[in-house]
């Protein structure tokens, strides 16, 4: 099984985002080392903790500091950008890096109503989204002889898109184009074993993909002990509850009771929407993956950890991707 890394740039308290983009460009480097298939980068507006919001340009950044790995959006938000743009855009990253680039599609405007004024979006730009897809796959595919418009870079690249999505929109829209499909289960899982399920018996077969391919999100958080990894987990802890109650900010540092940072009663509620997750110690991170993937059974898995520490988030992708190979020499055995 192939395993992937999701990266929002995070930018931690007490740094900036200068630092959280060399941070991104150490872990890709450590990540390609470490055998992880894909780096999908994350687009996200209006955030002081996530610095991956010119998600085009970071993947150019990434693409150049590697050399294997594919590097890719995980995602675009389409509605906030014309296809025609999209499309020169990725078709000039495919064009300069080759067969490496990927491009992950969903229709959240990736910030609130007031981003959404800010780059001039209409209520209705996410009812588009299947039309946009059908003429993103155009402008990707061979040049049609008649077609008023072509992307020039961009037709003839055939850069793979994925459908992304936390709801059974995205796994429809996946299943009818016949295109990979990539669920957010590391931040909303309530309608993933459903949302798969659709997905699986509604699938299209298409000319890039014969049969459906699902990608698990899982956030780890991995350390040399259990201790250490709970405690790692708290920043991405307070961060989602800061997030959900209006006061978001950078990468919390992570504190030894999670108890004294958020509310009793609004505990219930973060630890559901991040149940999809992997933390502890290397032994521990293995059973918990190998539990998720036997009852998920997922094509691939990405996987995303919101890590204060930089030191420590290497170790942690490091920690993870020796807990999926042992895994993968398990099911091969």
């Amino acid at each position: 099984m192939k395993y992937s890394v999701l990266d929002l740039a995070p930018v931690p308290e007490g740094s900036d985002a200068s630092d959280a983009l060399r941070n991104t460009g150490e872990l890709a480097r450590h990540a390609e080392a470490l055998g992880y298939h894909r780096y999908w980068l994350a687009e996200h507006h209006n955030m002081k903790g996530i610095a991956s919001a010119a998600t085009s340009v970071l993947i150019g950044y990434v693409a150049g500091l590697t050399n294997t790995m594919r590097i890719g959006a995980g995602g675009i938000m389409l509605p906030n950008h014309a296809p025609l743009a999209v499309a020169e855009q990725f078709g000039t990253l495919a064009t300069l890096y080759s067969d490496r680039i990927d491009l992950g599609l969903g229709r959240a405007p990736g910030g609130d109503m007031a981003v959404m004024r800010a780059l001039r979006l209409r209520q209705e730009a996410s009812d588009r989204f299947p039309d946009d897809v059908a003429e993103l796959l155009s402008y990707f595919g061979p040049e049609l002889p008649n077609a008023p418009v072509a992307a020039h870079p961009g037709q003839g690249t055939n850069v793979p898109l994925w459908i992304l999505g936390s709801s059974l929109y995205g796994a429809q829209v996946a299943a009818h184009f016949g295109l990979p499909y990539a669920f957010a289960s590391h931040f909303a899982p309530a309608a993933l074993e459903q949302a798969a399920e659709i997905y699986r018996a509604k699938f299209q077969p298409s000319e890039t993909l014969e049969k459906p391919h699902f990608m698990l999100a899982v956030n780890v958080f991995a350390a040399d002990t259990d201790a250490e990894g709970i405690r790692l987990r708290t920043s991405m802890q307070q961060a989602f509850y800061r997030l959900r109650t209006g006061t978001p900010g950078k990468l919390p540092r992570p504190v030894d009771r999670i108890e004294d940072a958020i509310p009793a009663n609004a505990m219930p509620a973060v630890n559901e929407a991040l149940r999809i997750t992997a933390v502890g110690s290397p032994e521990t991170v293995r059973r918990q993956l190998g539990d998720l993937i036997t009852q998920h059974r997922p094509d691939e898995v990405i996987l995303t950890g919101q890590i204060h520490d930089h030191k420590a988030r290497l170790r942690s992708f490091e920690i993870a991707a020796e807990a999926l190979q042992g895994l993968n020499e398990s099911l091969a055995a």
